[in-house]
């Protein structure tokens, strides 16, 4: 009996082991920090993109792929883990004294903010760039309690090592979720915030959007292709328009997928689709004590859950003419400029009047400031 339970065991035990190898048994490999770590070396061993029919394969810390500037790390403890926070720290030819701080969005990375990088360093910014722990060139836990308020955390725990104690917080996307919940945790060192077409100016599950489950987010994201990339993109980004500029960045994201570490890719993005929609910022507008630029583009339809909610829900979310105006009304000492003509990118699909419209509005708020 005791022969026959042994050979039970181990071949429970094969099971198992199969199942995290493919990644497909996400509760016993996030309570393994053995198999966490090896995963973190597996994906430093990775250098370069390789090159597949459908396109570049990058590592899941985005190996392979290369940034406008030079990448730094940023080494700490978090969650009882030892993490790299993958940054950009470009220093001015002639500076004015401020500090820039650039949080990107969901599908976005530091590397997206290029255009806005070389701007804001050209009027004298210091300008910093991290991608967000689960993101990018950054680390991807296996297991990891998603906040924005961890996110925070982390990026102001970098701030300090890197002895800045006083920043202009940019946030686009989600990052502007962030953006608001950081300047909420440190008021006094946020001289200003600027929300480039944030998303959560709604609250999805209190407007009617329903809760999908992390392993259906970890599902839906595992089939990730560059193709259903482009066309999201192309519809919600930049309103319906395309240009050969924005390849670059569809493809930053598909190689993820199409790489060696794409399970776990697409298991820290389904955790933190599940941060989105799970953690609103809305109700706080009225605690933001900096002032605040609102930079929307008008056509921009972006709203989390949107293409699994009932017709009736789907036709009343995405507004952000209407959710930009009640944005301003709602944030004390806020600013809003609109682009009618753009969509959820202001900033890379027109980057000059995006550029013109930031500086001019970085420029009112250091007066009033």
């Amino acid at each position: 009996m005791r022969a026959v339970l042994n050979r039970t065991l181990v071949r429970f035990a094969a099971c198992i082991a199969a199942l995290v190898a493919a990644g497909l048994c996400h509760g016993a490999h996030a309570a393994d920090p053995a198999a966490s770590a090896a995963a973190s070396s597996d994906a430093s061993a990775f250098q370069g993109a390789t090159q597949t029919p459908d396109g570049p394969a990058y590592g899941p810390e985005l190996q392979g792929f290369e940034y406008p500037h030079p990448v730094h790390e940023f080494t700490f403890v978090s969650q009882g883990q030892t993490l790299r926070m993958a940054y950009m720290d470009v220093q001015p030819e002639q500076p004015n004294g401020r500090v820039a701080v650039l949080l990107h969005g969901k599908n976005f990375c530091g590397a997206t903010w290029d255009a806005t990088i070389r701007e804001l360093h050209a009027a004298g910014y210091r300008v910093i760039a991290p991608d967000q722990i689960g993101f990018c060139k950054s680390s991807k836990p296996a297991a990891y309690q998603f906040s924005f308020q961890q996110l925070a955390r982390n990026t102001h725990a970098l701030l300090a090592a890197l002895g800045v104690h006083d920043a202009t917080i940019i946030g686009h996307s989600t990052g502007g979720m962030l953006a608001v919940r950081y300047a909420l945790m440190y008021p006094r060192e946020t001289g200003q915030l600027v929300l480039v077409n944030p998303i959560g100016l709604e609250d999805w599950k209190a407007k009617g959007v329903p809760s999908i489950s992390v392993d259906d987010w970890y599902a839906r994201e595992l089939k990730t292709s560059a193709d259903g990339i482009r066309r999201y993109e192309q519809a919600t980004y930049y309103a319906g328009q395309w240009r050969p500029a924005y390849e670059p960045w569809v493809q930053m994201l598909a190689g993820m997928y199409r790489g060696p570490g794409k399970t776990q890719v697409a298991w820290d993005s389904a955790l933190l689709y599940d941060m989105i929609y799970t953690q609103p910022v809305i109700y706080e507008f009225g605690q933001l004590q900096v002032p605040t630029l609102l930079l929307i583009g008008d056509k921009d339809t972006t709203a989390i859950g949107k293409d699994f909610a009932p017709p009736e829900v789907r036709a009343q979310l995405g507004h952000y003419p209407a959710l930009a105006k009640a944005a301003q009304r709602a944030i004390p000492h806020a600013t809003l400029v609109e682009f009618p003509d753009l969509g959820h990118a202001p900033q890379m699909q027109d980057p000059q009047a995006f550029h013109a419209a930031l500086l001019q509005g970085l420029d009112a708020l250091n007066a009033s400031h």
